[in-house]
């Protein structure tokens, strides 16, 4: 696996350790869990928003 590196600060970097190492994880993939439930946080948002008008009209429409 290709690695990369993400500067951040020293507390930041001392609290993801901390929090990597109560989950018995690494701090790659403690940072990859994150990342992903924050995607997941923001597609739940997405879908918990209003419909436009225009999907709405489409999942009305008339089938027949």
């Amino acid at each position: 696996m290709q690695s990369t590196s993400v500067r951040i600060d020293r507390r930041t970097h001392l609290e993801l350790k901390q929090l990597a190492t109560s989950m018995g994880t690494t701090v790659s993939d403690t940072v990859s869990i994150a990342v992903r439930r924050l995607r997941q946080d923001q597609i739940g948002e997405q879908l918990a928003s209003a419909l436009a008008a225009d999907d709405v009209a489409w999942l009305d429409a008339d089938l027949g």
